[in-house]
């Protein structure tokens, strides 16, 4: 007896016993149900920890170990980006951030500032090229006489009187720290600012330093943050975050500018995709749902047959969850996909058996139960074949050292079985206790029939030749396409690119001394670090090395002697500088003030400096007419931040400085212990950070700087290696399961069909609809990714179903007077099809774009799939399968 007669046989049986005592069949399913949901519940986990996920065991990911293991506190940090209109605020605003964030130990385990430790502010000079501090020490003693009055005047009054004199001098001022008329005009724009409600804040750090070390000066503060994780959430550092951003309000100061706070970092990065992926693929979930009811509707034109498919989905999904919390107990981002790959091919098993339960329905009147038997005898081994094939494609990845894919592949091809225990148990259950659906056949009309198909069953068994031709062409056209097929592994790439932490990222990757895309190199003493930083720098893809030893300073004596020539030069001013006077009265300074310019704009010829000053007397008058018009107290608030905008930031720039003139001689043995362990580990193993030369976006590249790297330190690691490394174990996982899973396949269907020719056609779908998705992929520029990777076990599946239902009904349907198209099973291969289609198209439209390129993908691949099972298989079949019978 076949295996086909055995299995009918089974399902004759089957159907029988089912309809035998429906009630209690539904009962129990029911009760199980329940169970099952509440084991689940309490022991299916989702751990978002994808660190694991790719090849644990290979060496890249054992150096990514290590590191963390000797450097801890570098890694699963968020990072916390502090901008603002200067310097010295973005200072503040960091080291009040910082006291915040460090006072929360409930969501923060530490907290790191790197420009706040004291021994930076001590000796920051010394870290300075010697030039540039000789530049430095000429520009502080031309600012000497400005800041020996100011000093003496830290006021309003004391700054504009300055301006006067050096006003009514000949020559250019020697009071005055750099070129008058650019500080008048950066004066007037500050005043402008304040007078229409606006908050600025002159940067004295730009202004004094002026080019001379603007190299090592920044806009932007970092704050590194160890955020405490709940791996059992979906967004396990959401509650961290959310006190980052009620801190970054609460040091917002109304009268100073606005601080921006960046959050990002690879934790930061990660939040935001998984919120971003929440997000969407919520709103997809329900237009998708909205969108496969319809189609149901469409195809049964009933909505009890709607509601029995959805609900024997929804068993067999929580059965299906009942298997992964025993066989995995946790989810990963990659597994969790299971379930959208069971509904994509569930469904198909419930529309092909409520298809031809209706069509039999229609043939049989009102005989429910020789409709169910009927198409459970029908249905029943094709679906099982189905299933069989499409799993032994999935449980392919089982073997591959992608344990996201690995296990999806064991959840998602066992619980293909599940869905179909569900659909051939439950389902003729609800069928026969709902109410029949209305006949739907009409004056002798066969069901599924239409001009439509009776135009396509001509067409594509007429010209089987042609297209068979047209076919082959275009498989070689596609091979040739495939090899041009793009990958883009870079996990930033994927991201929603309108997200804070992706702007952030990028931003900071603009500039070489900010990128987090560098490679760390572990050593095991100083000699052989000090050899390899050296080895390091000399290779023409790095752009600059850092390690313990870049904190001792070169040529320290000469440095020192500077630091002392600028203390001489200070005098007195170097020990201190006062805060600024406040309750002063600006008003006599600022009339002196424009008497000034008044009396020296007939003298100047340039332009540039006629219009600053005509600007900047504007701007005084301005202020003149909003002191004279306030009251008190008000007038006092207005002088107050008119002062804090033009002079706030002196004292403190001042003091800094001042504390820099405490440097002493910097040996190994001085640099502090919370430094030195983020160089030096308690394991005694050095840190080399090593900087790339070019983008890294190019994976060209990447793959350049690392292959560089690692030719000198093959036990590199960090961002860039953890990204190629991931993506050369994706994409080998991928090649061998698919040609585990093709030739298991092909040799599972040997042994059922035992038909080469049937064995070649059912894959034939699958092949091409394979080669023609991967070069149309070429033409849309969508690249290959950690993302849409995950719609081939799907498509294979799908492929290998239609191909075996297809061929099936070819074998009876071969005539160009017969309509295959016409049949149940035609007709739930093509709504199928459709279900799945709406169960992905709405992520295409996601603004996560990996998200994004995965509904694509998979709608390409589907309509491929259709196009070849549809079109192409039947005109192969037709010249194959004729050729066969006539030669048999």
């Amino acid at each position: 007896m076949s295996l086909e007669k055995r299995l009918g046989n089974i399902a004759f049986r089957w159907g029988n016993w089912l309809l035998y005592s429906p009630g209690l069949v539904l009962l129990a399913s029911v009760i199980l149900a329940y169970l099952a949901a509440q084991y689940t519940g309490n022991h299916l986990t989702v751990n978002t920890d994808t660190a694991e996920l790719i090849a644990p065991e290979a060496p890249f990911q054992q150096n990514r170990r290590k590191f963390e293991q000797q450097f801890g506190q570098e890694v699963h940090t968020l990072l916390l980006v502090i901008e603002s209109s200067s310097p010295e605020l973005t200072k503040a605003a960091a080291q009040r951030l910082s006291r915040e964030l460090r006072a929360d130990t409930e969501h923060f385990t530490k907290v790191y500032r790197p420009d706040e430790n004291a021994f930076f502010q001590r000796n920051g000079l010394l870290y300075l090229d010697t030039d540039k501090l000789q530049d430095f020490s000429v520009t502080l003693a031309q600012a000497q006489p400005f800041i020996g009055r100011i000093s003496q005047d830290p006021s309003l009054n004391g700054f504009f009187s300055i301006f006067e004199d050096a006003l009514n001098a000949e020559t250019k001022t020697e009071e005055v720290p750099i070129d008058l008329m650019s500080l008048i005009d950066k004066v007037s724009n500050s005043l402008h600012k304040t007078l229409n409600g606006e908050t600025d804040l002159l940067s004295w750090q730009k202004l004094i330093a002026e080019n001379k070390i603007s190299e090592e000066q920044s806009d932007k503060a970092f704050i590194f943050v160890t955020p405490k994780f709940d791996y059992s959430q979906i967004l396990p550092v959401e509650p961290a975050i959310k006190v980052i951003r009620k801190a970054a309000d609460k040091i917002q100061d109304p009268n100073l500018p606005a601080v921006k706070v960046w959050v990002t970092g690879e934790v930061g990065l990660e939040h935001d995709e998984m919120a971003g992926m929440s997000e969407g693929t919520f709103t997809a979930s329900i237009f998708s749902i909205v969108l496969v009811c319809g189609i149901l509707l469409v195809a049964y034109r009933s909505w009890l047959l709607m509601l029995a498919t959805l609900l024997t989905l929804a068993l067999g999904m929580v059965f299906c969850g009942l298997f992964a919390s025993v066989a995995v107990k946790q989810l990963n981002l990659i597994s969790v996909a299971f379930a959208v790959s069971n509904i994509g091919l569930g469904v198909e098993y419930a529309i092909h058996f409520c298809l031809r339960y209706r069509d039999n329905l229609d043939l049989y009147g009102s005989d429910k139960g020789k409709a169910i038997r009927s198409a459970l005898l029908a249905t029943s081994p094709s679906l099982i074949l189905c299933a069989g094939t499409t799993s032994i494609g999935l449980y392919a990845f089982i073997p591959t050292d992608y344990q996201g894919i690995s296990e999806l592949g064991l959840l998602a091809g066992t619980s293909l079985f599940i869905c179909l225990f569900i659909t051939l148990t439950v389902l003729p259950v609800l069928l026969k206790v709902l109410p029949n659906p209305p006949v739907h056949q009409l004056h002798g009309e066969q069901p599924g029939e239409s001009k439509f198909t009776h135009v396509l069953a001509h067409f594509t068994l007429h010209y089987a030749k042609a297209i068979s031709l047209l076919t082959l062409i275009g498989a070689v056209v596609a091979v040739y396409f495939v090899f041009q097929v793009q990958t883009d592994f870079n996990p930033l790439n994927l991201r929603d690119p309108h997200t804070e932490s992706v702007i952030a990222f990028k931003d900071l990757m603009k500039e070489r001394d900010t990128s987090p895309m560098t490679l760390t190199v572990l050593v095991k003493n100083e000699d052989e670090a000090r050899a390899t930083q050296k080895k390091l720098e000399s290779l023409k893809t790095v752009d600059k090395t850092v390690s313990l030893f870049d904190f001792v300073p070169d040529d320290q004596e000469s440095k020192l002697g500077i630091i002392d020539d600028m203390v001489l030069t200070l005098g007195p001013q170097s020990q201190f500088f006062p805060q600024l006077k406040t309750g002063t009265d600006p008003l006599p300074a600022i009339k002196r003030m424009i008497a000034a310019i008044d009396a020296n704009l007939p003298k100047k010829t340039n332009p540039a400096d006629i219009k600053s000053l005509q600007t900047f007397k504007q701007e005084l008058q301005d202020v003149m007419v909003e002191l004279e018009a306030r009251l008190q107290p008000d007038r006092g608030v207005f002088i107050e931040k008119i002062q804090t905008s033009l002079l706030g930031t002196l004292p403190t720039v001042m003091n800094q400085l001042l504390t820099g003139f405490h440097a002493e001689e910097i040996v190994p043995t001085s640099i502090p212990a919370e430094i030195k362990e983020r160089w030096l580990s308690k394991g005694g193993l050095y840190r080399i950070q090593i900087f790339p030369k070019e983008d890294l976006n190019d994976l060209g590249n990447l793959q350049t700087f690392i292959t560089d790297v690692q030719a000198v330190a093959p036990n590199a690691t960090d961002l860039p290696v953890m990204y190629w490394e991931s993506m050369k174990a994706v994409i080998g996982a991928f090649q061998e399961a698919i040609i585990i899973a093709l030739v298991a396949i092909a040799l599972l269907l040997m042994f059922i069909r035992r038909s080469v020719v049937d064995t070649l056609l059912v894959m034939t779908p699958l092949v091409l609809a394979g080669l023609f998705t991967m070069a149309t992929t070429v033409f849309t520029g969508t690249p290959i990714n950690f993302a849409n990777i995950i719609a081939l076990p799907l498509l294979m599946g799908l492929g290998v179903d239609n191909g075996i239902h297809m061929v099936e009904k070819l074998h009876h349907s071969l005539s160009e007077d017969q309509n295959i198209y016409q049949s149940s099973t035609a007709r739930g291969m093509f709504y199928g099809a459709l279900t799945t289609i709406s169960s992905f198209i709405g992520l295409a439209f996601s603004p996560h774009q990996g998200i994004s390129s995965m509904g694509l993908v998979i709608t390409i691949g589907i309509f491929w799939i259709m196009t070849c099972t549809f079109v192409v298989l039947p005109a192969i079949s037709k010249l194959v399968l004729k050729k066969t019978e006539h030669l048999a």
